[in-house]
């Protein structure tokens, strides 16, 4: 269900090589949840370096979208940075078993599109 990358990479840098990868494979960035700020913001001490980025491709987004608007809980994808045990990793939620839940085998296909997209994406980063 999860597909997860390591780096020696810091947040910082992974962080600028996914926004321009984003760019590149066509999606777009919504918006970048940073957690630890977040978190600061509120009075909770957390200490990991994490940001989730939501990704979207508006075409397929509207595709799905169309067959059955419940499937606005699971979007957009998000790509999660963060640091742990000395690493960086990016992580996201394969969008072939997000789009599974919902009992739609006609999308199979476009789900299957934006994992390979969003994996290529990460490795981009990564690289």
């Amino acid at each position: 269900m999860l597909i997860k990358l390591s780096t020696n990479k810091t947040v910082s840098e992974v962080a600028e090589a996914l926004q321009a990868s984003v760019t590149a494979n066509k999606f777009g960035v919504m918006h970048i949840h940073n957690l630890k700020e977040t978190m600061e913001k509120k009075g909770v001490d957390f200490k990991h370096e994490c940001l989730i980025f939501e990704v979207c491709e508006p075409h397929h987004a509207k595709e799905v979208l169309e067959a059955n608007m419940a499937i606005s809980t699971a979007l957009p994808c998000r790509i999660s940075v963060y640091e742990q045990d000395g690493k960086t990793w990016l992580a996201t939620l394969k969008p072939t078993e997000l789009l599974h839940m919902f009992n739609i085998p006609e999308m199979a296909c476009v789900a299957t599109d934006v994992e390979s997209t969003i994996i290529k994406i990460m490795r981009e980063a990564i690289s």
